[in-house]
């Protein structure tokens, strides 16, 4: 890990995935389709997809697919997004019910427009699920909301086992990276989170000019506020547009600071080349 931009090397051999196929794959595909719900494994471009929906699984992301953020490293689109749709949580239910998901993660698209951030439409869609799927348990990837913690307190009264909450990169680069974010903000969202006896759950990409000083630093700041589950993946330029890659972390530096991690006190530490936040999520609800 370096501070400066450097000359990206070719894709490394670790990072390479098989194209996504088989039999479940192509039936979490077709209902997608049907019931009209976004997720963030398209959305997001997620590398683990194919792994993922041949076991049944995916993360769905609510409020449409259209975000009124810009972060620099983000696939989703930047755009005026569509109105709320009134069924979508009734559609996200089903689909889970068709599914028959023992787990689910839910995130969504900022949606700054709206008087409370889309956290009163969060928590009509964690309601719904949890009538129409009681055995279910539930992660949800939600943004900082920027409102305070009356709207945060709307996600949490509806008690998903799992709030997960991305700080995406090291402090002195959050400004260049995320959109509207601050990196304290963040962290006193995270404790909230953490105080209020749900578990908390936050993450990081790497190659985006991070220092290993700086990623031990950002992994303390999370644990002391709170956080029991820590992701760290690989960052991945979605287009030219977006923030360029410094480099590609070794599986072996990954393998390190998932060590560092576990003795820092954290529960679960997912860190790897492939890891994206949602990765394994099913286990996390053990933290």
């Amino acid at each position: 890990m370096s501070e400066e931009h450097t000359q990206i090397p070719r894709l490394p051999r670790w990072m390479k995935v098989p194209l996504p196929k088989g039999e479940n794959y192509s039936r979490v595909k077709n209902i997608l389709h049907q019931q009209k719900l976004h997720t963030i494994c398209v959305s997001g471009n997620c590398p683990n997809k194919g792994e993922c929906w041949n076991a049944g699984t995916a993360t769905f992301m609510i409020l449409g697919d259209k975000c009124t953020r810009n972060c620099k490293f983000c696939q989703v689109y930047t755009q005026k997004p569509d109105p709320v749709d009134p069924e979508e949580p009734l559609r996200l239910a089903e689909t889970i019910k068709e599914l028959q998901l023992k787990h689910a993660v839910i995130t969504s698209v900022c949606r700054d427009e709206l008087h409370d951030g889309g956290a009163g439409f969060w928590a009509a869609c964690i309601r719904r699920v949890k009538e129409l799927n009681p055995a279910t348990t539930l992660e949800v990837l939600i943004p900082d909301f920027r409102r305070g913690n009356n709207v945060v307190d709307l996600i949490i009264s509806e008690r998903p086992e799992v709030v997960s909450h991305n700080l995406e990169t090291v402090k002195r680069l959050t400004p260049e990276v995320r959109s509207m974010a601050r990196y304290e903000n963040s962290l006193a969202l995270l404790a909230y989170i953490a105080q209020s006896g749900l578990v908390a759950k936050t993450g990081i990409m790497l190659g985006l000019g991070e220092t290993y000083v700086e990623v031990i630093e950002t992994m303390h700041d999370a644990r002391n506020a709170g956080a029991k589950v820590f992701t760290l993946g690989q960052y991945l330029r979605p287009s030219p547009a977006h923030y360029p890659v410094n480099e590609y972390i070794s599986p072996n530096v990954f393998a390190k600071l998932r060590e560092e991690g576990l003795k820092m006190g954290f529960s679960y530490v997912e860190s790897g080349p492939q890891v994206r936040s949602s990765y394994h999520a099913e286990l996390h609800v053990r933290a």
